[in-house]
């Protein structure tokens, strides 16, 4: 019999192909996230899971799946997952990095012009029916040419919006856990900074760091203040990497210019005080969703779980230290 496999949400068809041909696949629904009780119910009798970030797959949900072998998880990172607790179970997890560093790089682009040139106002200013014809003094917003970026976390997405950073001429400051080589620094000419000198001097401070116990809300009261009032803060990385509530604070009292977020602390839900607010764009969570990336995250998360239940290595795997006794298991229980 084929292994059985709940894929959580629909994803574009093309990329089920390889899981669709190995396994027998239940696909949740187009419409909407299984509610927790929903997960468990179905998820005992599944022997894979391909699940979102918006899945929260803890220790109380794997614990009720006797027959689960492996966890897919259709996105770069995985806080959504208690990894500790598939480990100890000896449950490989998988995800899928490198295939969505180009559109989150463009979506954090698109949200520094929007947010910089004031797009989204003008569109609901022509749209409500104010304009009433072009005037020096309206809706001035920033150039972005020749001014610095700062970028915290540079890994490929950071690095993609550096690269990106050439054709405006900006100056281009980082931090990172660890500092990149001299080459790379050279290639993607990059400055190093300890974070709050690179709150200090940025004009546009972008994140792209993971999300982990010691980045939740690193982006607080304290550090925004470090900036400039006329700075912008970029965020499409993790919601919690910031305090909402001060960033609302901040963006009202004007301790800074603007703000484009494409992710929140408590998704789908925004802090109601940023839904007022001009000078803030609000996305929903778009960084990866073109088609070409969608479809490149369906085939990853598909082949990753195909491969572990069949016993083969998948591309990308979180937790490799669990590798040696899964496959010694899978064989045994093949007869192999």
């Amino acid at each position: 019999m084929k292994p059985r496999v709940l894929v959580t949400r629909a994803l574009p068809e093309a990329g089920l192909r390889e899981l669709r041909e190995r396994c027998d696949v239940t696909v949740f629904s187009a419409e909407r996230q299984p509610t927790r009780a929903e997960l468990l119910e179905l998820l005992p009798s599944c022997d894979g899971l391909l699940c979102t970030l918006m899945d929260a797959v803890d220790d109380e949900l794997i614990a009720v799946a006797p027959n689960l072998k492996a966890i897919s998880n259709y996105a770069v990172g995985y806080d959504n997952i208690d990894v500790s607790a598939a480990t100890r179970r000896g449950l490989p997890v998988t995800n899928t990095p490198g295939v969505l560093t180009v559109a989150t790089a463009e979506m954090a682009w698109a949200l520094m012009m929007a947010v910089t040139r004031r797009i989204v106002e003008g569109d609901h200013y022509v749209r409500d029916g104010r304009w009433t014809g072009w005037s020096p003094m309206m809706l001035l917003g920033m150039e972005l040419a020749g001014k610095t970026l700062g970028i915290v976390g540079c890994g490929r997405i950071g690095l993609a919006v550096a690269k990106r950073a050439k054709a405006f001429e900006m100056q281009v400051l980082y931090t990172n856990r660890r500092r990149l080589d001299e080459a790379t620094e050279t290639e993607y000419g990059l400055q190093y900074a300890a974070l709050d000198d690179l709150l200090a001097a940025s004009d546009v401070v972008s994140l792209h760091l993971p999300y982990a116990q010691d980045s939740h809300h690193l982006i607080d009261r304290d550090k925004l203040h470090r900036m400039k009032p006329t700075a912008y803060l970029i965020n499409t990385a993790r919601g919690a990497v910031v305090d909402e509530a001060a960033l609302a604070a901040a963006l009202k009292e004007g301790r800074i210019a603007g703000a484009g977020l494409d992710v929140f602390e408590r998704e789908p839900a925004v802090h109601p005080d940023l839904l007022g607010l001009d000078n803030v764009v609000l996305a929903p969570h778009l960084g990866s969703a073109t088609l070409e990336t969608r479809t490149k995250m369906a085939e990853m998360a598909a082949v990753n779980l195909a491969r572990v239940l069949h016993g083969e290595h998948p591309l990308s795997l979180v937790n490799p230290e669990v590798w040696d006794s899964y496959i010694t298991k899978h064989n045994q229980q093949q007869g192999m």
